[in-house]
This record gives structure tokens, sequence and C-alpha cells, in this order.
């Protein structure tokens, strides 16, 4: 028997977000998470969780504009950080208690953090503590823009760190993420990945490639060792995609299932990681 929930993530295209609800709980998902844009029908999800006993347990924020936040000069960064705020009242509204959320996009841009760009983020900040909904700040690229977030605001109720593990097998450059952070571990995006495909060590999005767990290069037994290092009690969310990236094939596979075989297979090898945490 399971000691935790396991949560997955309902971005599939080819399916609405209600049927994966269904499908999720069919195949034996506890929850589920969604991606959100300003027409998000978030209250209809939310009601399709409730008539299928599933757990609502996030909201990936969106994250496009990340970069902008942290410029002096931007004429978008308060429209996004507006975005911010109202994806965190639709989750406030629908009783979803979490919002993950990036907080820089882009490589190699010669950028760093800025005080406009804290500035801009405790703005959001203070409207998730004033709503009653947490923060977790992922770790992507541009490591240097989380670790200026988590200095500012981590002694917040409101804020904490989202673990993705293949994003620190890529963008991190496989790097204890949670040597750094596991004090403020409020969720977690398990994922494989197989590392930077570069040679030369050039990190790109295409690097990204969130496997199914055991499918890539992930030391799985590490990774649970490491949630339990730091007393992870929460549900074990993973995030994971059907779709290879552009001009790359170790995704096809999955595609080539139906949807009901991919999920199927993402709770075996889910199941499979919960085993080696408990």
């Amino acid at each position: 028997m399971r000691d935790r929930k396991l949560v997955l993530s309902a971005h599939f295209d080819e399916m609405p977000v209600e049927e994966q609800i269904r499908l999720f709980a069919k195949v034996g998902f506890e929850g589920f998470f969604t991606g959100w844009q300003q027409d998000a029908p978030v209250k209809r999800w939310r009601k399709a969780a409730d008539e299928c006993g599933m757990l609502y347990q996030s909201v990936h924020g969106p994250f496009h504009g990340c970069a902008e936040l942290w410029k002096e000069d931007s004429e978008t960064a308060d429209a996004f950080a507006g975005e911010l705020i109202d994806c965190l009242h639709d989750c406030a509204d629908n009783g979803i208690p979490l919002m993950i959320s990036h907080v820089f996009i882009g490589f190699y841009t010669g950028m760093t953090p800025t005080a406009i760009g804290v500035e801009r983020f405790g703005k959001v900040i203070r409207e998730a503590e004033r709503c009653g909904v947490k923060i977790a700040f992922e770790n992507t690229e541009g490591e240097e823009f989380l670790a200026a977030i988590l200095n500012a605001f981590g002694g917040s109720d409101a804020v904490g760190f989202c673990w993705d593990t293949g994003h620190e097998m890529c963008y991190n450059g496989g790097k204890d993420m949670t040597a750094l952070y596991g004090k403020y571990l409020l969720g977690t995006h398990l994922n494989d990945n197989l590392g930077v495909r570069h040679f030369d060590g050039t990190i790109t999005w295409h690097d990204d490639l969130h496997l199914l767990p055991f499918d890539g290069i992930g030391d799985w037994a590490g990774i649970a060792r490491r949630l339990k290092q730091w007393d992870f009690t929460d549900v074990l969310t993973f995030e994971l995609n059907r779709d290879s990236k552009p001009d790359r094939h170790e995704n096809d596979a999955y595609k080539r299932m139906s949807i009901e075989e991919y999920v199927t297979n993402a709770y075996m090898r889910a199941c499979r990681v919960a085993a080696l945490i408990r």
C-alpha cells in the first residue's frame, strides 16, 4: 500500500482536461495539476475534480513573461505580474492551494537579478499571502534568479520551492538543488531526462524532455533518498510529456501509445518511485 497520493500533469493536447481528470482517476492517480491562461476554465476543472474525488493539487502559472519582470525598463512587466496575480485569484476562488511559478526564462541573456525584479515578485507574493495561496518557485534556467527570490522571500509562509528533477539534470547541470532549497520544499515535478545533449555544454530548451521515470539517466534511488532527507511527506507530483521536442525523438514512443496506455505506464512508474521513497 502506498503512503502518499500520486498526481499527474493534465496537459495532453489530444484529450480535454475534464476527460483527462476522469482517466487519471480510473487508472489510479489521486490528483492532477493544470496549466493556466486568462480564459482557462478553472471552475469547470474544479467541478470535474470534485465529481471524481480528485485532488486539484496546483496550477502552473504563466511563465513566458518572467524575464520581463527583471528588466528596468520593461513595458510589459506590470501586465505579466498582473497575470500571475490573476492566476493566484483563480486558485483562491477554486480552492487550489498552490501555484507553481518560474522566476526566469531564457538562455545566455547576460541578465542578472535586479532590485526592481525582486520588488515586482514581492507584489505577487504579498497578494498570495493576502488570498491564502502558496507559490512554489521552480528550478529552471537562471538559478541566480531563483536564489534572489528565495533569499528575499523564503521566510514567507506563502513561498516555497518546487523541485523539478528533470530540470536539475539539464538546466542545472546535475547540481543538487535540494541541497540549496530543500528546506523550502512545497512540491515536486518528477520526471526523467538525459542531461545536456551538446558535448560543449550548451544548454537549450530542447534538453528538457520530461521523460517517464526510469527512461533517462535519473538516479531514482537518490531522488527518493533526498525527498526522505528533507522529510517531504506531501503528494508526489509528476510532470510528463508525450511529445518530443523539435528535431528530437526521445518521446516518440510515448506518442505511439494510446493516451490510456501512456497514463497507465505513467502510473506504473509513479508507483515504483513511491515504493522507493517508502
